[in-house]
């Protein structure tokens, strides 16, 4: 049916209910707004619920399912004033296509088109984003610390606008020069005396706003949960509408930068900001390409052949993703010859390697090829259901940034002997050899402590670690899954750590009760035996200095 011609059912208030009508009937006069049942010529194809306050969130499902059943097979589309109590995860259990908080017009008007072509949409605001924080009380240590650190950034960034550009007038230069050198002392002695180290770095403030950046210190506001609040709009309720949502939401991600969230280094933060996100870019596109060459597959082989078909693309996906970040015309110096840099880099690459901690496939490939529904919370969705739209969102990220992780390593081993590349491929700060040298001494060490104890404990507690794309930061994610068969391929090593784990559980509630009763006899001894025997040594002690001060002197006649 086509939206121009569609007959909508409006439940809202009187006065806003009136306003709405004549709005959306404003601009296409042939669209009919009825306010009420009676008023409807035929079965609705759209019932638009405006909620003027949320009470209770059982209430208000309650409310949504008889809605649906009464009117269906129509969609319902839920208006939702800006100010709630309930967060965003508790919205998203409500079973409804579409779900606008506080909209203005085109939203509204973009959310009905949406739902009358078959799609679903969401626009949600996050209320803990809203909120202000509550900050403690400070003390007078943090009070001085925080006073004095602010006053000295003021007094930096003004002298630091007046050296830019330095003065002519040379004594003025180094005057400034000098109080700059003072000020930066004083905030080192305030730092030491009075707090840590991240303190002194929340107070600076920049001169300018030079755009968004990818360093790990970013905090920039996108659509949830890459930002501020939750935006999903799916045009169709398949799974190429599906991933076509998920490959937008991530793309707007990835454009505007992202930062470290996690906790730990990354190899990708070695690399430079542009070639970053031409990497991430590139793997993005290379996984649709995947996605449709097997969408095109599915029905003719199994879903066994489709996993095996999915490992066998990875290094050809790999080694495409490097040629589109290096462009294909880019040649290098490398001794006396200019060098293909993209060339080089796949010939010298080992592109094969497969990271353990990747989750089966399967998990995002089937609701994507074959519109399979996903598991969540013990419950089975639809793949455009907006919970199971951010899971698969969270494993697509996943996937995105550990292959960026293992493609950057080499990348980093290969511009160890290659200087002329750190120019054009790594950060300002790692052409030095010896930056270069210790970020990659860093990270062979991380990864050996990552293999050798902390996926053992991981793997022993049923936990997978993964990235998740989330207000602008790679964040992690520790979700609890069956990791029973990944435990019984450990090698020696890593099983001994797994022992230890099982060992301390099993002999720790034994130690601690050990430790308990040690502890009652200690109570004991001290207070029955040591304490009583003390008591009747003082006791003995008072009462023999009673008797000798109680006799008087005998008198003398």
């Amino acid at each position: 049916m086509n939206a121009a011609k569609a007959e909508i059912l409006l439940l809202a208030p009187g006065l806003l209910g009136e306003s709405l009508a004549l709005q959306l009937t404003a601009d296409d006069p042939e669209c009919a707004v009825c306010l009420r049942a009676d008023q409807l010529k035929s079965h609705p194809c759209l019932v638009v619920w405006s909620v003027e306050d949320v009470q209770s969130l059982s209430l208000l499902q309650a409310e949504l399912i008889k809605l649906q059943e009464y009117w269906q097979p129509s969609p319902l589309l839920l208006l939702l004033p800006k100010s709630l109590r309930l967060s965003t995860s508790d919205l998203l259990n409500l079973d409804c296509p579409g779900l606008l908080q506080a909209p203005d017009l085109p939203t509204l008007r973009e959310g009905i088109s949406t739902l009358l072509n078959g799609g679903r949409i969401i626009r949600l605001f996050d209320s803990a984003a809203a909120q202000p924080e509550q900050q403690a009380p400070m003390g007078l240590g943090q009070w001085l610390l925080s006073s004095g650190l602010q006053q000295i950034s003021n007094d930096l960034q003004l002298i630091d606008a007046l050296l830019i550009p330095p003065p002519e007038n040379l004594l003025l230069r180094f005057l400034l020069e000098g109080r700059q050198r003072e000020l930066r002392s004083a905030r080192n002695l305030l730092l030491w005396l009075w707090g840590p180290l991240q303190v002194g770095l929340a107070d600076a403030q920049p001169l300018a706003h030079h755009g968004l950046t990818t360093g790990s210190d970013t905090h920039s506001e996108q659509p949830a949960p890459l930002g501020s609040g939750m935006a999903i709009t799916v045009r169709e309720r398949n799974a190429m509408a599906v991933w076509a949502s998920i490959q937008e939401r991530v793309q707007t991600a990835l454009v505007t930068g992202l930062g470290n969230g996690t906790g730990r280094l990354l190899a990708i933060e070695g690399l430079h900001p542009e070639r970053r996100r031409d990497l991430l870019l590139a793997l993005l596109n290379q996984l649709d390409q995947v996605i449709e060459r097997l969408r095109t597959q599915t029905s003719s082989i199994q879903p066994t052949d489709v996993e095996e078909q999915w490992l066998s693309l990875q290094p050809e996906l790999r080694r495409q993703a490097i040629q589109a970040m290096t462009g294909n015309y880019v040649r290098l110096p490398r001794g006396e010859a200019l060098q293909s840099v993209a060339q080089q880099l796949i010939d010298d690459s080992d592109l094969s390697q497969r990271d353990e901690e990747l989750p089966d496939p399967r998990r995002m490939l089937d609701p994507l090829l074959r519109d399979q529904p996903v598991l969540v919370d013990g419950q089975l969705l639809p793949a455009d259901h907006p919970r199971a739209l951010l899971q698969l969102e969270t494993l697509v990220s996943n996937w995105l940034v550990r292959n960026a992780e293992l493609i950057s390593a080499e990348l980093l081993g290969i511009c160890g002997e290659w200087p002329e590349l750190r120019r054009y491929l790594l950060d300002q700060r790692l052409i030095s050899t010896r930056e270069l040298e210790r970020l990659r001494n860093q990270l062979n060490n991380q990864s050996r402590w990552q293999g050798w104890v902390l996926r053992p404990v991981r793997l022993y507690e049923s936990q997978r670690l993964l990235y998740q794309l989330r207000a602008g930061r790679i964040e992690p994610l520790l979700l609890t899954e069956p990791r029973d068969d990944e435990l019984r391929t450990l090698g020696w090593w890593q099983q001994q750590v797994a022992l230890l784990l099982e060992a301390r559980d099993a002999i720790a509630p034994q130690v601690q009760a050990l430790v308990q009763r040690i502890g009652d006899l200690m109570v004991v001894v001290l207070t029955q035996v040591i304490g009583r025997a003390i008591g009747l040594v003082g006791r003995g002690i008072a009462q023999g200095m009673g008797r000798n001060l109680g006799r008087r002197p005998v008198e003398r006649h």
